[in-house]
């Protein structure tokens, strides 16, 4: 079993060849690739974690749709002053395949 952590739009994520991540959104269209920076490989007993090794590694992920997330409710209200806010919010992702770990 081949897998990496990978840094993806401020978080870290495992990822192997064939899996689907939902990130924060990355500039280009569908069908386009990008590369992720690998922080740690491992494959099979062995595990590789020096920056060196690493600066080797190329993890590339496919875009395959922009989308958005689920609505976040926001409210604020304060007592006895007839402050009532309310917002919503919906985080721009997208999902992307893991197409090679090489």
């Amino acid at each position: 079993m081949v897998y990496a952590i990978v840094r993806a739009s401020g978080r870290q994520e495992k990822v192997s060849v064939g899996d689907f991540v939902t990130l924060n959104r990355v500039p280009g269209g569908a069908g386009s690739t990008f590369e992720l920076p690998a922080l740690l490989l491992v494959d099979g007993e062995k595990i590789t974690s020096a920056v060196e090794d690493l600066a080797k590694i190329k993890v590339t992920a496919e875009i395959l749709e922009d989308l958005r997330g689920p609505k976040i409710v926001i409210q604020k209200f304060k007592n006895k002053t007839g402050y009532k806010v309310r917002k919503g919010h919906r985080q721009e992702l997208t999902k992307v395949k893991i197409t090679s770990i090489a």
